[in-house]
């Protein structure tokens, strides 16, 4: 699965709500995916850095 052309447009490291755009899904399920560790994220205080990467293997997994 080579989805990678889909994330031109993104930065390198992703928002919660760019986290949302991207799946297609509201803040809670972007949350929960984060906090059970389903995308690897770094937490910084209360604030998740998500890099670009980790959904990538988040999607290629799920296929």
């Amino acid at each position: 699965m080579n989805n990678t052309y889909s994330f031109n447009d993104y930065p390198e490291v992703i928002s919660i709500d760019n986290l949302q755009e991207i799946l297609h899904i509201g803040r809670n399920a972007a949350y929960s995916l984060l906090k059970e560790g389903k995308i690897k994220t770094i937490k910084v205080g209360k604030k998740y850095i998500i890099p670009k990467k980790s959904i990538i293997e988040f999607l290629e997994t799920a296929c």
